[in-house]
Protein backbone atom coordinates (compact mmCIF):
# COMPACT_ATOMS: atom_id res chain seq x y z
CA UNK A 1 0.00 0.00 0.00
CA UNK A 2 2.64 2.35 0.57
CA UNK A 3 4.39 1.62 -3.09
CA UNK A 4 0.94 2.65 -4.20
CA UNK A 5 1.88 6.48 -4.19
CA UNK A 6 5.01 6.15 -5.40
CA UNK A 7 4.58 3.49 -7.93
CA UNK A 8 1.75 6.32 -9.06
CA UNK A 9 4.43 8.62 -9.60
CA UNK A 10 6.61 6.57 -11.31
CA UNK A 11 4.08 5.99 -13.73
CA UNK A 12 2.97 9.85 -13.60
CA UNK A 13 7.40 10.58 -14.40
CA UNK A 14 7.14 7.79 -17.21
CA UNK A 15 4.23 9.29 -18.79
CA UNK A 16 5.28 12.90 -18.94
CA UNK A 17 8.48 11.71 -20.58
CA UNK A 18 6.47 9.27 -23.22
CA UNK A 19 4.69 12.77 -24.58
CA UNK A 20 7.44 15.12 -24.19
CA UNK A 21 9.14 12.48 -26.39
CA UNK A 22 6.35 12.98 -28.79
CA UNK A 23 6.24 16.92 -28.85
CA UNK A 24 9.89 16.09 -29.52
CA UNK A 25 9.17 14.04 -32.29
CA UNK A 26 5.84 15.75 -33.85
CA UNK A 27 5.86 19.02 -32.89
CA UNK A 28 9.48 20.41 -32.89
CA UNK A 29 9.89 19.97 -35.86
CA UNK A 30 6.88 21.29 -37.57
CA UNK A 31 7.65 24.47 -35.05
CA UNK A 32 11.18 24.62 -36.56
CA UNK A 33 10.07 24.28 -40.17
CA UNK A 34 7.37 27.13 -39.39
CA UNK A 35 9.14 29.60 -38.00
CA UNK A 36 12.31 28.91 -40.83
CA UNK A 37 8.70 29.64 -43.73
CA UNK A 38 8.26 32.60 -41.88
CA UNK A 39 11.36 34.48 -42.45
CA UNK A 40 12.73 32.51 -45.72
CA UNK A 41 15.75 34.68 -45.88
CA UNK A 42 17.22 33.82 -42.50
CA UNK A 43 16.07 30.09 -42.95
CA UNK A 44 18.60 29.04 -40.18
CA UNK A 45 16.25 30.26 -37.76
CA UNK A 46 14.63 26.93 -37.75
CA UNK A 47 18.29 25.44 -36.69
CA UNK A 48 18.16 27.82 -33.52
CA UNK A 49 14.35 26.38 -32.79
CA UNK A 50 16.06 23.17 -32.64
CA UNK A 51 18.83 24.10 -30.80
CA UNK A 52 17.07 25.32 -27.79
CA UNK A 53 13.68 23.23 -27.66
CA UNK A 54 16.10 19.59 -28.41
CA UNK A 55 18.34 21.06 -25.87
CA UNK A 56 16.19 21.87 -23.46
CA UNK A 57 15.15 18.07 -23.59
CA UNK A 58 18.30 16.46 -22.52
CA UNK A 59 18.62 18.47 -19.28
CA UNK A 60 14.24 17.79 -18.78
CA UNK A 61 14.73 13.75 -19.38
CA UNK A 62 17.96 14.22 -16.97
CA UNK A 63 15.80 15.55 -14.24
CA UNK A 64 13.37 13.00 -15.09
CA UNK A 65 15.85 10.23 -14.29
CA UNK A 66 16.66 12.06 -11.52
CA UNK A 67 13.49 11.87 -10.19
CA UNK A 68 12.28 8.18 -10.68
CA UNK A 69 15.51 7.61 -8.69
CA UNK A 70 14.16 9.94 -5.82
CA UNK A 71 10.82 7.77 -5.95
CA UNK A 72 13.09 4.72 -5.86
CA UNK A 73 15.15 6.20 -3.17
CA UNK A 74 11.88 6.79 -1.37
CA UNK A 75 10.59 2.80 -1.89
CA UNK A 76 14.12 1.78 -0.58
CA UNK A 77 13.32 3.38 3.00
CA UNK A 78 16.69 5.67 2.32
CA UNK A 79 15.03 9.22 1.42
CA UNK A 80 16.68 11.14 3.99
CA UNK A 81 20.35 10.29 2.51
CA UNK A 82 22.86 12.35 0.46
CA UNK A 83 21.75 10.66 -2.52
CA UNK A 84 18.40 12.24 -2.18
CA UNK A 85 20.09 15.59 -1.67
CA UNK A 86 22.46 14.98 -4.53
CA UNK A 87 19.14 14.03 -6.93
CA UNK A 88 17.32 17.25 -6.01
CA UNK A 89 20.50 19.19 -6.57
CA UNK A 90 20.41 17.53 -10.10
CA UNK A 91 16.62 18.53 -10.47
CA UNK A 92 17.32 22.30 -9.27
CA UNK A 93 20.33 21.99 -11.92
CA UNK A 94 18.51 20.94 -14.97
CA UNK A 95 15.75 23.47 -14.11
CA UNK A 96 18.25 26.06 -14.43
CA UNK A 97 19.41 24.66 -17.64
CA UNK A 98 16.16 24.85 -19.33
CA UNK A 99 15.30 28.25 -18.22
CA UNK A 100 18.87 29.63 -18.93
CA UNK A 101 18.53 28.07 -22.74
CA UNK A 102 14.80 29.50 -22.83
CA UNK A 103 16.11 33.49 -21.62
CA UNK A 104 18.72 33.02 -24.76
CA UNK A 105 16.02 31.42 -26.89
CA UNK A 106 13.35 34.24 -26.09
CA UNK A 107 14.78 36.95 -28.73
CA UNK A 108 14.02 34.01 -31.14
CA UNK A 109 10.24 33.47 -29.70
CA UNK A 110 10.30 37.24 -29.75
CA UNK A 111 11.37 37.39 -33.56
CA UNK A 112 8.73 34.78 -34.63
CA UNK A 113 5.83 36.29 -32.38
CA UNK A 114 6.21 39.39 -34.96
CA UNK A 115 4.67 37.91 -37.18
CA UNK A 116 2.55 35.32 -35.67
CA UNK A 117 0.63 35.63 -32.21
CA UNK A 118 1.60 37.39 -29.56
CA UNK A 119 0.83 34.02 -27.20
CA UNK A 120 4.46 32.38 -29.14
CA UNK A 121 6.60 34.74 -27.86
CA UNK A 122 4.89 33.54 -24.29
CA UNK A 123 5.17 30.74 -24.31
CA UNK A 124 9.14 30.90 -23.65
CA UNK A 125 8.16 33.02 -21.23
CA UNK A 126 5.51 30.16 -19.53
CA UNK A 127 8.34 27.93 -19.71
CA UNK A 128 11.03 30.57 -17.83
CA UNK A 129 8.72 31.32 -15.27
CA UNK A 130 7.95 27.23 -14.46
CA UNK A 131 11.78 26.03 -14.68
CA UNK A 132 12.77 29.07 -12.28
CA UNK A 133 9.53 27.68 -9.98
CA UNK A 134 11.43 24.01 -9.94
CA UNK A 135 14.38 25.30 -9.27
CA UNK A 136 13.72 27.71 -6.19
CA UNK A 137 11.18 24.29 -4.97
CA UNK A 138 14.00 22.09 -5.09
CA UNK A 139 16.59 24.38 -3.52
CA UNK A 140 14.26 24.99 -0.31
CA UNK A 141 13.43 20.91 -0.08
CA UNK A 142 17.06 20.16 -0.95
CA UNK A 143 18.08 22.39 2.13
CA UNK A 144 14.87 21.05 4.06
CA UNK A 145 16.29 17.47 3.49
CA UNK A 146 19.76 18.35 4.20
CA UNK A 147 18.73 19.88 7.52
CA UNK A 148 16.81 16.42 8.08
CA UNK A 149 19.58 14.56 7.60
CA UNK A 150 21.81 17.12 10.30
CA UNK A 151 19.52 15.98 12.92
CA UNK A 152 18.93 12.59 11.72
CA UNK A 153 22.76 12.00 12.23
CA UNK A 154 22.66 14.08 15.22
CA UNK A 155 20.24 11.65 16.70
CA UNK A 156 21.90 8.71 16.10
CA UNK A 157 25.45 9.94 17.49
CA UNK A 158 23.16 10.86 21.09
CA UNK A 159 21.69 7.79 21.39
Amino acid sequence: MKNASTLFLKLAVILLGIATLALCIFLVPKFGNFAGGLYPDFAYIKYFVFIVMYGAAVPFYFALYQAFNLLRYIDEKTAFSELSVKAIKNIKCCAITISGLYVLGLPLFHFIAKKVDPPIGLMGLIIIFASLVIAVLATILQRLLQEAINIKSENDLTI
